[in-house]
């Protein structure tokens, strides 16, 4: 799960970390009302959205005063931003953050990030921060900094100074920076994060380091754990449909194919996915009912299936071990009752109770294709979806 740069700067704020004041403007907001306060200073307005690249899509404005911050604002709020890390259409911007400006002397890069395949939190750093580090990493890594952080010790004092020297900071913010490390790997650890990056981080002309931009995504599956993180969460930042899969705890993610898949198992439906590919087909979605859903749970599930204009066919595939075959058909009669179905559906049932399920299937008043084998059923949606 992803937030906002005013939300991940608000929790550094909490951990004593450096970071500007400021407050947010939704788009339903009285910008006037806003603004009308402000001193004769000079901000930044930063749109508020899930992608980075902001300001080279102009999501990013100086402006002196209130006069200038409201006209930034007006020009911001509303407009569908569109960034190397957003779909081409853009995204809507429904919030901005106004914060003070800041006198810059030096940026430079520094992100957190769990990495999976060696079981421990890497910090990259980098004396050139900015907008284009993407582009750094590939002309001249030699510029970037990787260290691995042991879990077992933790962050080492000798990481820190490594860090320091590499960046070439000056004296004078030696132990601020240790202050800074350490207060990134605090949080990054204790929020259970999977990267917290600050881009850039700058040391001012008054010789004082700054975060002046943070992004912050979280390990979904520890968001249990924390229920003021998960508060955090901005619906309209995700896909309608993820967010009403989400409230029916349905794992699904809207792809860009034809073939509307509803699998219980994340291994089964990977797999579902690959042989759709295998046999020409391309997949809509990705969508885990689990090994414990019920009627209702599935319902929801082809309600969500078959409000995508794009599906050309559904294909179900269900392995019945701990939810049985007769509860996955009833789900789908049931859809069926409050759903018009206008594309082809094909079913594979195997496991428990699948003797019933088929059976229902076979004897509803539905065109649905029942089939047992897994690579037949799969050739058979592609077919349809073709029709």
């Amino acid at each position: 799960m992803n937030i906002h740069e005013y939300q991940a700067k608000e929790l550094l704020r909490h951990y004593g970390l450096p970071v500007n004041p400021g407050y947010i403007v939704n788009l339903e907001d009285d910008i006037h009302e806003k603004t009308k306060n402000l001193e004769q200073k000079k901000y930044a307005v930063k749109a508020q959205i899930h992608a980075g690249g902001r300001g080279k899509g102009g999501g990013v404005k100086l402006a002196t005063g209130p006069q200038e911050v409201t006209q930034a604002l007006e020009s911001i709020l509303g407009m569908c931003l569109v960034t190397p890390q957003t779909p081409p259409e853009g995204k809507k911007v429904h919030k901005a953050y106004v914060e003070e400006a800041c006198a810059i002397q030096k940026e430079f890069y520094l992100s957190f990030l769990l990495d999976k395949s060696l079981e421990c939190v890497q910090i990259i750093a980098s004396a050139e921060g900015g907008v284009n580090i993407e582009e750094l990493a590939k002309q001249d890594p030699t510029k970037i900094k990787t260290l691995s952080v042991n879990p077992l010790v933790g962050l080492q004092p000798f990481q820190v100074r490594e860090l320091f020297y590499f960046l070439a900071l000056p004296k004078e913010v030696g132990k601020s920076f240790q202050a800074l490390i350490e207060g990134c790997y605090k949080v990054f650890t204790a929020k259970e994060m999977e990267l917290l990056e600050v881009n850039p981080l700058v040391l001012t002309a008054d010789n004082e380091l700054l975060v002046l931009d943070a992004k912050m995504s979280f390990e979904d599956n520890a968001l249990a754990r924390h229920k003021d993180i998960a508060a955090l969460k901005d619906p309209l930042e995700y896909e309608s449909s993820e967010v009403e899969a989400a409230q029916y705890d349905l794992n699904f993610i809207k792809l860009d194919g034809n073939i509307g898949c509803m699998v219980n198992g994340a291994g089964l439906a990977m797999s579902t996915m690959d042989i759709l590919k295998y046999y020409g087909g391309s997949p809509a979605n990705f969508l885990d009912v689990g090994g414990g859903a019920t009627a209702e749970r599935v319902t929801a599930a082809f309600r969500l299936i078959l409000a995508d204009s794009n599906v050309r066919a559904v294909f179900v595939n269900i392995f019945g071990g701990i939810i049985r075959c007769d509860l996955i058909a009833e789900g789908i009669l049931k859809a069926l009752e409050n759903v018009k179905l206008t594309v082809p559906l094909v079913v594979r049932l195997q496991g428990t109770n699948v003797e019933l399920g088929s059976k229902m299937l076979e004897e509803s008043p539905y065109d649905i294709v029942s089939i047992s084998d897994f690579s037949q059923a799969a050739k058979v949606a592609v077919e349809e979806a073709r029709k």
